[in-house]
């Protein structure tokens, strides 16, 4: 009997084990500290923990990956919640389903000893920006705090050289500058930032990166699983503060310079502990405000927009 029994856990152990689910999330930009708890996840062996095998994309085009997502070609993309907001009202299939970055990292940036101290300064200014819509929007709602309004200044599309621009004084401020980047990547080039952070100025806070998905595809437990090796990155970056820059920044030769140190630290207090929890009211308000703002032409329900994973069935 006991060989019978030895015969048959050696049989067991001699089984291959069971094939990891395989899932393509890509990130919204080439790998930085605000991706930070997705690749502690993989180095710690968190997400293979849950049954997963991640590939970590990098796109080639950061507008791509929640059109990749919405046309089938990818499971996840990290996008950010202000245009997600229109890309549903554009007819995408698209649903948050988690959070990365659970505040605004946006900020209307000037030169600390520049001629805008106040929001007040800014009339008759230009204001840089990469992407119209939402900062149009962003802007407009800073702008009134001062009883200023989009036609006292004039916005320049600067593309994606902010800090650059606003060195050179091509424009005296900037919309969609990240405050854990940006200010830094100012002080290197020899000049000194100041933001004005948008939830101070009247508009409504929001995530500021998040987990899309098309919910026609949603596999639900796999969407718990890899939210929860998620959750263990953030919970591990926060106790373990050093040991996990040291693993992150080893996954790239580029990601060990002061820029990248700098923003992991300015980033660390703000990655959602709760990635999968979903803010309801934080959705309705953004929602209501874009509608205010003109940029959609209905308000629409939360449940058409974000997905609380944990409560779903």
């Amino acid at each position: 009997m006991k060989h019978v029994t030895l015969a048959a856990a050696l049989a067991v152990l001699a089984l291959p084990a069971h094939a990891q689910d395989k899932v393509t999330l890509i990130l919204d930009w080439f790998v930085n500290p605000d991706h930070a708890p997705i690749i502690v996840a993989q180095e710690k062996g968190f997400f293979a923990e849950q049954g997963l095998e991640v590939e970590v994309v990098a796109p080639a085009d950061p507008a791509d990956p929640p059109k990749l997502v919405a046309a089938g070609k990818a499971d996840y993309a990290i996008s950010y919640q202000p245009q997600l907001h229109l890309q549903v009202h554009e007819g995408l299939p698209l649903k948050r389903v988690g959070t990365l970055v659970a505040t605004p990292l946006n900020c209307l940036m000037v030169k600390a000893d520049g001629p805008v101290q106040d929001i007040a300064d800014l009339k008759g200014k230009k204001i840089g920006y990469s992407v119209s819509g939402v900062e149009n929007a962003l802007v407009g709602q800073i702008l009134k705090t001062a009883g200023l309004t989009m036609d006292d200044v004039e916005m320049v599309n600067v593309n994606w050289s902010l800090s650059p621009a606003l060195i050179a004084g091509q424009v005296d401020a900037t919309i969609g500058a990240y405050r854990n980047f940006e200010l830094t990547q100012m002080r290197l080039e020899g000049a000194e930032g100041k933001c004005f952070y948008v939830e101070e100025q009247g508009v409504p806070t929001y995530d500021e990166l998040i987990f899309v998905a098309n919910p026609a595809d949603l596999d639900l437990d796999r969407t718990r699983r890899l939210l929860s090796a998620v959750e263990r990155g953030a919970q591990y970056m926060v106790n373990h503060p050093d040991e996990a820059w040291e693993l992150f920044s080893a996954t790239a030769p580029d990601l060990k310079d002061e820029l990248n140190a700098e923003a992991w630290k300015d980033t660390l207090p703000r990655f959602s502990q709760s990635p999968a929890a979903l803010d309801q009211g934080r959705y309705a308000r953004f929602e209501s405000f874009l509608h205010e703002a003109g940029l959609v032409d209905s308000v629409l329900p939360v449940s058409d927009l974000a997905l609380d994973v944990g409560a779903a069935q």
